[in-house]
């Protein structure tokens, strides 16, 4: 039977992949990577990085594709994503069914596959979609939230608190509610709508890259230059993928 592995790379630092993800990648005949359009050719040129550093078995073939962008303008937010995920899942169902009956093939995951990404969800709507007879397994890797706080040289945590894990638009809607919490997919800076004196910020982009950079401090001191420093990066890479954590009140606090 075709089985398909999902591999987790990190977030852009080769030296982020896992024994694991390294055995998974020889074990497959085929990787697939994908190509995401003009001004992001960098993260498929770490992904081909990642392959000819790791890849040691011959004949391993590496098959490139191109994603589909994401079209926003009718519809909701979610019906967008439904969309969008509908059109890759039927790529992704190309490209499985072009394996062997007993081939291996694998995806290589930006961070982790488990954390605000699809390509789960997107493989087993393939299956499902397509009707087609294979099995896949999930390789897990270092992620964003991981990166940022070795960066800032911090826990996620306050001591004996939870942690929330959000989007920007989700923290533009509700506001800052707890203690500790990571957002991620904040392509509008709703940081910068928060009003909150206790509020710290730790932000990272490029995490774990030579690109890297990291800014933090009381929100309000700091907000108008990390979006300063987001902008610039923005047009210099054509690109950016960055997360930050907000935190109020301190360590045994009650």
């Amino acid at each position: 039977m075709k089985y398909v592995n999902i591999i987790g790379i990190g977030t852009g630092n080769p030296e982020h992949v896992t024994i694991q993800a390294i055995n998974a990648m020889n074990a497959a005949e085929v990787v697939f990577l994908p190509r995401k359009g003009a001004g992001k050719e960098d993260l498929a040129e770490i992904r081909r990085e990642i392959c000819a550093r790791y890849i040691t078995r011959p004949n391993v073939r590496i098959v490139e594709f191109d994603v589909p962008q994401r079209q926003t303008a009718d519809g909701t937010y979610v019906q967008s994503v439904d969309t969008w995920h509908g059109e890759i899942a039927r790529i992704y169902g190309e490209l499985i069914s072009a394996l062997a009956y007993d081939g291996r093939g694998a995806f290589l995951v930006w961070g982790d596959p488990s954390l605000y990404d699809s390509t789960i969800r997107i493989i087993e709507r393939a299956r499902q979609e397509t009707g087609l007879d294979f099995e896949y397994g999930v390789v897990p890797g270092i992620t964003s939230i991981q990166a940022l706080a070795a960066s800032h040289k911090i826990p996620v945590n306050l001591v004996g608190k939870p942690v929330e894990i959000t989007t920007g638009r989700r923290l533009a809607r509700d506001g800052l509610q707890g203690d500790s919490t990571i957002v991620m997919l904040d392509g509008e800076q709703a940081f910068a709508k928060i009003e909150d004196p206790e509020a710290e910020i730790f932000w990272g982009a490029y995490l774990g890259t030579k690109d890297e950079i990291i800014r933090s401090g009381r929100l309000g001191d700091v907000a108008a230059e990390i979006q300063a420093l987001r902008s610039e990066a923005r047009q210099r890479h054509g690109w950016i993928m960055d997360i930050y954590l907000l935190r109020k009140g301190q360590d045994f606090e009650e």
